[in-house]
């Protein structure tokens, strides 16, 4: 499909790319901030009319004593914020649907339910992943998963269980990469991901900013993205929330333009992706995070917590929308 980009003022027809260099993102990320979201909000009206924002709710499913060492994770068995011991709802079935069933009730459309795993393992735990999957989607809702590596078998195992998407972050650049994790190589996230797309699974893929990484960093993360043909159905731009006993807890809170500079650029390189607004969004403030609704960001997490961080409640969540004048499930569901 081709989409209206703006540039000197005129109009230009401009196909879905999968060739952009990293120079180029770093030129769209740095542009002036008004001639930035002009062009960013000419993209998304083309890809989003009437300005619809999809409601995504979360749930820590295994929570803590992750393998990996992620420098922003307070998951992680390797930082003193290892938040292990929390309630464990792995084999809980029935709990984690009738939290699925809360959060259709409250508006949201899509849940997506978090393992601390390094990767997936087989047994019991594995077959409950399967039936909340396939629970979650009866309730006629999308079900994502997000519990790091598998394998192809399980990949196509979770395909057949109907779901809809599998989160997994590249997080940073190829070349800062190894300055927050040493675990797990890019490349095998790479390999993640084409995993899932062959099972026929859509992606959801982003990664996070405020965790020291310079704007060229920023771009090259952008920029893989912006290459995987096709583009990730679902890229998450996510804030760093610096959380005591992780290695980046003295860092500041993300500039909140900032945050709107990569939603607008991840807008303008990936038209069709769903966009959306994750950790770090309390943070922001309204204005802010209107100004990513208006840049491009057509979902967010919606609910008091994310994983281990907390979030607006549905409340301020459903004012904040109203304010902005996009439109959201819940308005349909109480007509």
């Amino acid at each position: 499909m081709t989409v209206l980009i703006a540039k000197d003022h005129t109009f230009e027809p401009v196909v879905h790319r999968y060739d952009w260099t990293v120079d180029e993102v770093q030129e769209l990320l740095e542009r002036p901030l008004m001639d930035l979201l002009w062009q960013a909000q000419l993209v998304h009206r083309t890809a989003n009319p009437g300005y619809r924002v999809q409601l995504a709710s979360l749930l820590s499913v295994k929570t803590g004593g992750c393998q990996e060492d992620c420098a922003y994770c307070p998951q992680s068995m390797h930082n003193s914020s290892d938040v292990e011991g929390q309630p464990d709802l792995v084999v809980q079935i029935q709990t984690v649907l009738e939290r699925a069933r809360a959060a259709k009730d409250a508006g949201a459309d899509r849940f997506c339910m978090g393992w601390a795993w390094r990767e997936i393992r087989d047994g019991a735990q594995f077959e409950a992943m399967l039936a909340m999957v396939s629970g979650v989607r009866e309730l006629g809702l999308e079900a994502c998963v997000t519990a790091g590596m598998l394998t192809e078998k399980q990949a196509s195992r979770l395909a057949d269980a109907g779901l809809t998407a599998y989160n997994h972050n590249l997080d940073t650049s190829p070349e800062y990469y190894d300055q927050i994790i040493t675990t797990r190589t890019y490349q095998e996230r790479i390999e993640t991901l084409q995993k899932v797309r062959s099972a026929g699974i859509t992606l959801c893929c982003g990664g996070i900013i405020g965790m020291g990484e310079s704007t060229l960093d920023r771009a090259s993360l952008l920029c893989v993205l912006a290459n995987i043909n096709p583009h990730p159905e679902s890229v998450p731009i996510n804030g760093l929330v610096a959380v005591e006993g992780t290695p980046l807890q003295d860092l500041p809170a993300v500039d909140p333009l900032e945050m709107v500079r990569m939603v607008a650029t991840a807008r303008i390189l990936m038209p069709r992706s769903r966009v959306r607004l994750s950790a770090g969004r309390e943070q922001l403030g309204r204005e802010a995070q209107i100004l990513c609704l208006q840049a491009g960001a057509d979902s967010i997490f919606y609910g008091d917590s994310l994983l281990t961080t907390s979030n607006p409640d549905v409340k301020t969540d459903r004012e904040l929308l109203s304010q902005a004048g996009v439109h959201a499930n819940w308005e349909e569901s109480d007509e």
